[in-house]
């Protein structure tokens, strides 16, 4: 796995070393699948492949494809396919974030411009499409129905909670759709390629679901909470640009009169370096901070009790570690 990998062991060596030689493939099919005529395409589409990440939805694929036959070539490819479809919806976020890093680099956008960047996310698409064509008509289905879902999570977080909706309902929403579809395909497709039975690929694809809100909610703890960067990203970047988390949504929601001022601060962007570590200050005091972390605890349980039904054995105990890593991280 790549260098920010995650720190998951599972209970099985002979599982962990078949999972360490799929993600190998995965990761030399993933290079192979950006590359282009094109000198300059070859860098911009490799760009996010070589800055490495955690490749958490190609390792829930082949944890996914356990429950079947998980040396079927169809797994590694829809392992693959899931990898560069996350790229490519990164390389988007970060021009509508108008980030400048990623992954503690400077972002594709702010290296070559919005353009180049958007045009990069498009091609990584296209390679995606080309690859599910080849597995069939009901992966190429799966595909367009987590990019509807990604598309209507942007576009939710975009324009924000409509008038009398609760702000915290809305953004649990834009987290499943978001976060949650993509990774819930990820349980789909690994169960699906492998052959295993429709409940089997059902309870897959909803354990992804549950395990991709809980982690994301946990990212985003883990930018609040964490001194270092531990996440790819300067701690309190989501507070610093004004972008809405869980715990920051249920602060400003509060009516404590001593709330006041964090409520203000909350309320907008806080690029005044010391406002902004007033508000880390005060949102790391709150307790917003926690019952952001038991909504977090609450859906990797819920991923935990999905696979309930599913056979004891190396694959569902390292499910059920993942759950237990979410909530570990969140400090």
């Amino acid at each position: 796995m790549s260098h920010q990998s995650l720190d998951l062991l599972s209970p099985d060596p002979v599982l962990e070393a078949s999972l360490a030689i799929g993600l190998a493939e995965v990761e030399r099919e993933l290079r192979e699948s950006v590359r282009s005529d094109s000198p300059f395409i070859n860098e911009a589409a490799g760009y996010l492949v070589d800055a490495g990440g955690k490749r958490f939805r190609p390792l829930l694929v082949l944890l996914a494809a356990q429950f079947g036959d998980p040396v079927r070539p169809e797994v590694i490819k829809s392992a693959v396919s899931v990898e560069l479809t996350h790229l490519a919806t990164l390389y988007h976020d970060d021009v509508m974030d108008e980030a400048p890093l990623r992954r503690g680099a400077s972002s594709a956008n702010s290296r070559w411009g919005n353009s180049v960047a958007i045009l990069t996310g498009d091609f990584l698409f296209a390679r995606t499409s080309a690859i599910l064509a080849d597995l069939g008509p009901e992966a190429v289905r799966i595909q367009a129905r987590t990019f509807e879902r990604l598309c209507i999570g942007q576009i939710l977080e975009t324009v924000g909670p409509e008038q009398g909706n609760d702000p915290v309902k809305h953004h649990l929403q834009v987290l499943a759709d978001k976060t949650g579809s993509l990774i819930a395909a990820s349980g789909r497709y690994g169960a699906l390629m492998s052959g295993a039975d429709p409940a089997t690929v059902e309870v897959l694809a909803q354990f992804g679901e549950c395990i991709g809100v809980a982690f994301q909610l946990a990212d985003d703890l883990v930018d609040i909470t964490s001194e270092s960067d531990q996440s790819g990203k300067t701690p309190g970047t989501d507070l610093r640009e004004g972008v809405p988390t869980l715990a920051a949504l249920i602060a400003l929601g509060g009516q404590a009169e001593g709330d006041a001022r964090l409520r203000e601060l909350l309320s907008r962007p806080i690029p005044d370096d010391a406002e902004h570590a007033e508000a880390l200050s005060l949102l790391r005091g709150h307790v917003a901070l926690d019952e952001a972390r038991m909504e977090a605890r609450r859906w990797a349980d819920e991923a935990r009790r999905v696979l309930a039904v599913l056979p004891d054995g190396g694959a569902r105990q390292t499910l059920e570690l993942l759950c237990d890593y979410v909530v570990s991280r969140t400090g």
